[in-house]
C-alpha cells in the first residue's frame, strides 16, 4: 500500500514535470513560428556582445544582492548563518529552477537549514521576501500606467487582461471568491486544532510547521538592519532594470532594435522601455515552466513586436539574447555553488 501510494506520488510528479516542458516547448513553437531564419541569424550577428557581457555582469550582480538582502531576513533566525552559505543557497535554487520549476525556493531553504535554522522558518523568510517582491513590481507597473498609459496600458489591457477576462465568466470569477474564502476559512480552523492539540503527534506536526513558517514571515519585522534591507531591495530592482537596459544598448549600438511611432518614424528605445520590458520578462520568469524558457520569449517579443512595431524576427532575437545571457549566468553560478557545497560535505564528512 505504501509503496503504491509513492508509485503514484511519482507519477503525478513526472506528469506535471512534463506538462510544463510540453508548456515551454508550446511557447517556443508559437514563438518562433513564422519567424525568418536568415533575419533571425543577422540578428544576432548584429548584436553588440560587449554589452551583453556587461548585462550577464550585473546578472551575476543581481543573484548576489539577493542573496546579501535574505541573509538579512536569516539573520534573527540563525545569528551565525554566513553570507556565502545564503549565496550559495540562492545559486542553487536559480539552478534548480532549470530542471524542476518552482522547486528552486525549496532547494535554496534546505541549503541553509540546520539545527538553529529550521526548513520551516527559512521557507516562512523566502514567502516573506517574495510578497515583498510583488508589491514591488506592482508599485512599478502602477508607475509605468501613471507616467506612459498610452504605450504601456495599452499593451497590459489589450493583449494581457482581456483575454484572462474573457477566459473568466462571472461565475467563475464567484467562485474562485468563495474557493478563497474557503481556503482562508479551514487554514485558520487548522491553526486553532492544531494549537490546541498539539500534544498529538500529527497536529503538533503540523502546528510546529506552521509557526516555523509564521516565525521566517516575522523576521522582516525582527531584523536589525532594517534600512541596510531597503538600499539592498532598491539595489536589487535598479540591476534588473539595468539588464534590460544594457541589453537593449546591445542592439542600439548597431542600429537594429529602432521602434516605429505612430507616424512612421523610426525611434530608439529608452530608459522607459527598459522598464517596460524589464516587467514583460518578468512576468515571463514566473510561468512555472523550466527556468521561463518559452514564456519569456513569448510575452517579450510579443511586447516588442506589438508596441514598437518592431518585426517578429529581431524580436525573438532580443528576448533569445537576453534569456539566454542571464541564464547562463545562473547556470554557471549555480553549478559553482553546486560544486562548492559538495567539497564542503565532503570535507565535514571526512573529520567526522
Amino acid at each position: 500500500m505504501v509503496q503504491d501510494a509513492l508509485n503514484r506520488k511519482r507519477f503525478i510528479k513526472i506528469i506535471k514535470y512534463l506538462l510544463m516542458l510540453a508548456l515551454a516547448v508550446a511557447l517556443l513553437y508559437i514563438s518562433f513560428k513564422g519567424v525568418q531564419w536568415k533575419d533571425f541569424v543577422e540578428g544576432l550577428a548584429g548584436c553588440n556582445y560587449w554589452w551583453i557581457a556587461l548585462s550577464m555582469l550585473v546578472g551575476a550582480a543581481e543573484l548576489i544582492i539577493r542573496s546579501l538582502r535574505w541573509h538579512l531576513l536569516l539573520r534573527p533566525l540563525d545569528n551565525q548563518i554566513g553570507r556565502m552559505r545564503t549565496c550559495h543557497g540562492v545559486n542553487m535554487a536559480f539552478l534548480t529552477n532549470f530542471i524542476f520549476p518552482r522547486m528552486g525556493e525549496l532547494v535554496r531553504c534546505g541549503v541553509v537549514a540546520n539545527r538553529r535554522l529550521s526548513f520551516q522558518a527559512a521557507v516562512g523568510t523566502v514567502v516573506a521576501e517574495r510578497a515583498l517582491d510583488m508589491i514591488c513590481l506592482i508599485i512599478v507597473v502602477l508607475l509605468m500606467f501613471v507616467f506612459n498609459w498610452s504605450t504601456f496600458g495599452v499593451f497590459i489591457q489589450d493583449k494581457l487582461l482581456t483575454p484572462f477576462a474573457q477566459r473568466f465568466t462571472g461565475e467563475a470569477l464567484w467562485a474562485m471568491a468563495v474557493a478563497l474564502v474557503l481556503l482562508i476559512a479551514g487554514f485558520v480552523a487548522c491553526l486553532a486544532l492544531c494549537r490546541k492539540y498539539r500534544n498529538k503527534r500529527f497536529f503538533g506536526t503540523l502546528y510546529s510547521i506552521i509557526s516555523g513558517l509564521g516565525s521566517g514571515l516575522s523576521s522582516i519585522l525582527r531584523m536589525k538592519h532594517k534600512f541596510l534591507f531597503i538600499v539592498y531591495t532598491i539595489a536589487l530592482w535598479a540591476s534588473f532594470w539595468l539588464t534590460s537596459y544594457t541589453t537593449i544598448l546591445a542592439f542600439q549600438s548597431t542600429g537594429t532594435l529602432d521602434a516605429v511611432n505612430a507616424a512612421g518614424e523610426h525611434v530608439a528605445l529608452g530608459g522607459g522601455d527598459a522598464l517596460f520590458l524589464m516587467v514583460a520578462g518578468a512576468l515571463g520568469w514566473v510561468v512555472p515552466v523550466q527556468g521561463g524558457i518559452g514564456a519569456f520569449h513569448f510575452i517579450v517579443s510579443l511586447a516588442l513586436t506589438t508596441m514598437y512595431g518592431i518585426s517578429q524576427s529581431q524580436g525573438v532575437v532580443f528576448a533569445t539574447i537576453s534569456h539566454e545571457s542571464q541564464a547562463i549566468v545562473m547556470i554557471a553560478m549555480g553549478i559553482f555553488s553546486a560544486i562548492c557545497l559538495w567539497f564542503v560535505k565532503r570535507n565535514n564528512k571526512i573529520r567526522s
